[in-house]
């Protein structure tokens, strides 16, 4: 499996804050692409945090979701958020907020 002790809880973190019970009907197979071995790591428990929300959404109840869902924010919000940092707005001189217009020297 992963290597260092720390990882191995990374990845189970959802498993132990909500118990192995809450995920007795729900069968994941987790696939991840992309980036470093510890970004990897750190998506893990976050694509199976959103899943488990979404499932208890679809299929349990509305009530048990957000008993799951308050349960994941309190202890990490980044279990169920993305990206935590905000969207550069556009500035000045570009379309957007880095790029700028090509300047003609004649």
């Amino acid at each position: 499996m992963i290597g260092p002790r720390a990882q191995q809880y990374k990845l189970l973190e959802p498993v132990l804050l909500l118990g192995k019970e809450q995920f007795a009907g729900v069968d994941l197979e987790v696939r991840v692409k992309g980036g470093c071995h510890v970004a990897q790591i750190y998506a893990i428990p976050q694509s199976i945090s959103k899943t488990l929300v979404a499932y208890y959404q679809k299929y349990v109840g509305e009530a048990s979701k957000k008993e799951i869902k308050d349960i994941l924010i309190q202890y990490d919000r980044a279990l169920l958020v993305a990206e935590p940092y905000p969207c550069k707005s556009k500035r000045f001189g570009g379309p957007d907020s880095h790029t700028r217009y090509q300047k003609s020297n004649r």
